[in-house]
């Protein structure tokens, strides 16, 4: 049986890519090099050992959504920014009272885009 899909409505969507754009503080080339490095690659929840981290998975998502044009973007691209946005805002949330600048907490955060250091 073929899975349903969701479909957004024209207010739901610019809702939710008003929410994504303000959530991913990260340029795409500016992810695109971050999703390279050693740090990115370390943090995040796996299914099994030596796969990808789920949140790098996202990354790689988000950086072909930022490569489209508004009008481009699937219902599944919109169910991605929705995730995106509420990682994004519940890990936020729990910002470590600590510096943050080399911790697992802002390294999950940029696999998805956000810098927490810009805040």
């Amino acid at each position: 049986m073929k899975a349903l899909m969701r479909k957004y409505t024209p207010a739901e969507r610019d809702r939710l890519l008003r929410d994504f754009y303000a959530a991913v503080n990260m340029p795409r080339r500016q992810l695109i090099a971050w999703l390279d490095t050693h740090e990115s690659h370390e943090v995040g929840w796996r299914y099994a050992p030596n796969e990808e981290s789920i949140g790098h998975r996202a990354g790689r998502r988000i950086v072909e959504i930022l490569g489209k044009k508004k009008a481009a973007l699937s219902d599944l691209d919109i169910a991605h920014v929705r995730t995106v946005v509420g990682y994004v805002r519940r890990h936020l949330a729990q910002r470590p009272r600590k510096d943050i600048t080399h911790t697992r907490w802002a390294y999950s955060l940029k696999n998805w885009g956000h810098d927490p250091t810009r805040d």
